[in-house]
């Protein structure tokens, strides 16, 4: 979300006043979402995990419906093919920044933890880094290709947070996992 909102915003300072107008009401309502979003999430994180994924749902629910509205105004916004392919390559980067910075924090949570369940954290990292790679080759597939609605990038933007959270589930599980056995 903040990545789209920084794109949004990029082109905002570029656009004539008239279209200056309708960006900056678009970024309101899309600040105004993400903001809901965050609130919601801090909420359901600090209510624990079982709260968190029972919410989950909720969450994701929100997460579309901010995509629907980005696409929403790239269509009252004059369907600018550029807008749309500078949009998505904030947003894949910030997308495979995430997955980086995920992977390398459960690589040092995994080196804190005994060598009791080791090798399932190694194989849980490995595996995300490998997913990673594979939705960054998927992501930098879609933007040579330059072509595609909004539509189209944000079901690809899409698939890829949900391979992302699986990865980040099954490492959190290894991790949790290997706990309980240091713990026993």
């Amino acid at each position: 979300m903040d990545a789209t909102l920084a794109s949004f915003e990029a082109q905002a300072a570029k656009a004539n006043a008239e279209l200056r107008v309708k960006f900056d009401q678009a970024i309101g309502d899309l600040k105004g979402l993400r903001e809901e979003f965050k609130a919601k999430a801090k909420a359901q994180a600090e209510a624990g995990e079982v709260a968190f994924k029972a919410g989950k749902g909720q969450l994701e629910a929100q997460w579309q419906g901010f995509e629907a509205r980005v696409e929403t105004y790239f269509d009252t916004l004059g369907k600018q093919v550029e807008d749309q392919t500078a949009t998505f390559q904030i947003v894949a980067a910030a997308q495979l920044k995430a997955w980086r910075d995920a992977a390398e924090k459960f690589q040092s949570e995994a080196a804190k933890v005994a060598t009791a369940r080791r090798g399932d954290l190694d194989a849980a990292v490995k595996q995300m880094k490998v997913d990673a790679a594979a939705a960054e080759a998927r992501l930098q597939k879609l933007k040579q290709a330059g072509s595609q609605t909004w539509s189209d990038l944000g079901a690809a933007l899409a698939e890829s947070r949900k391979a992302f959270d699986r990865a980040n589930q099954q490492a959190g599980d290894a991790l949790k996992r290997s706990a309980r056995t240091d713990a026993a």
